[in-house]
């Protein structure tokens, strides 16, 4: 075969379907990821956390995430939406901040969706260069996205905005700190009410909400995706004790740690 240099780019074409694989929650919960994400939705309608803000998203809606920023999708049954998976390795010519575009043109729709489909024959074909072909198709989904960004600035974040915002990018960095909700309230110089009362206005969740889903969606990954003792996913999520993290789990998920994870293990 010959050499392709652009294998380890590992550019990733799923549904969003294959992003929740191992259950709603793997989207529907706020949580962040390593990789970039550009998410077309061609069917159904939905809501989700993007930018400290809560949307609604639907049919055409194109939606690009930066990786490590705090996110929540939840689409309806009967929708459908395909994601491209983009590591930092791949390079490609991104925007720098989330964009929700909602596609009315019908050319725009068509073009991008042909590059979806394009992507997706040459993933499941493995063909020799696929790695290169799909950069190709990734670098032109990048251009696709910046053509289609708004041409007049976004407006200024109200102050309430603000704050979730700079809450949510506390969450990302800091949510296995052991920090409680108050904590983070004080270090961004406000009280608890008030960020509770601000985060609520602006996502419909509660600071406390986005600071147990984030850390529940964590748990939950370490504890299907990794053999860690459960001790010690408790330590590394900031927890006191691993009998407070074991409560925790079963309070959010009916079950123990240990019985979760088994529960999504195929049997030896």
């Amino acid at each position: 075969m010959p050499f392709d240099p652009n294998e380890m780019d590992d550019l990733r074409l799923v549904t969003l379907a294959q992003l929740a694989k191992a259950g709603a929650w793997q989207l529907e919960l706020a949580h962040d990821r390593a990789e970039h994400l550009l998410i077309w939705i061609t069917k159904g309608q939905g809501v989700a956390l993007l930018d400290g803000v809560r949307r609604g998203i639907g049919t055409h809606n194109a939606l690009f995430i930066p990786a490590r920023n705090l996110m929540a999708i939840e689409l309806m049954r009967n929708g459908f939406g395909q994601a491209l998976v983009i590591p930092d390795s791949a390079n490609l010519a991104l925007p720098q901040s989330v964009q929700h575009l909602r596609v009315r043109d019908v050319a725009a729709q068509a073009e991008l969706t042909a590059l979806f489909e394009a992507m997706g024959r040459e993933q499941n074909a493995h063909r020799p260069l696929f790695h290169s072909a799909m950069r190709a198709y990734g670098d032109l989904m990048a251009v696709w996205l910046r053509r289609h960004l708004p041409e007049d600035p976004a407006p200024r974040h109200s102050a309430a905005r603000r704050l979730v915002i700079a809450y949510c990018e506390r969450l990302v960095r800091e949510y296995a700190s052991g920090a409680s909700m108050a904590n983070h309230a004080e270090a961004l110089g406000v009280t608890p009410t008030h960020l509770t009362r601000v985060c609520r206005a602006e996502t419909g969740r509660t600071a406390a909400t986005l600071l147990t889903e984030r850390q529940l969606h964590a748990a939950r990954r370490l504890l299907i995706t990794t053999d860690v003792p459960v001790q010690d996913i408790a330590r590394h999520l900031g927890f006191g004790s691993a009998a407070y993290f074991t409560r925790f789990i079963q309070q959010h998920t009916q079950k123990t740690p240990t019985a979760l994870r088994k529960s999504v293990r195929p049997a030896a």
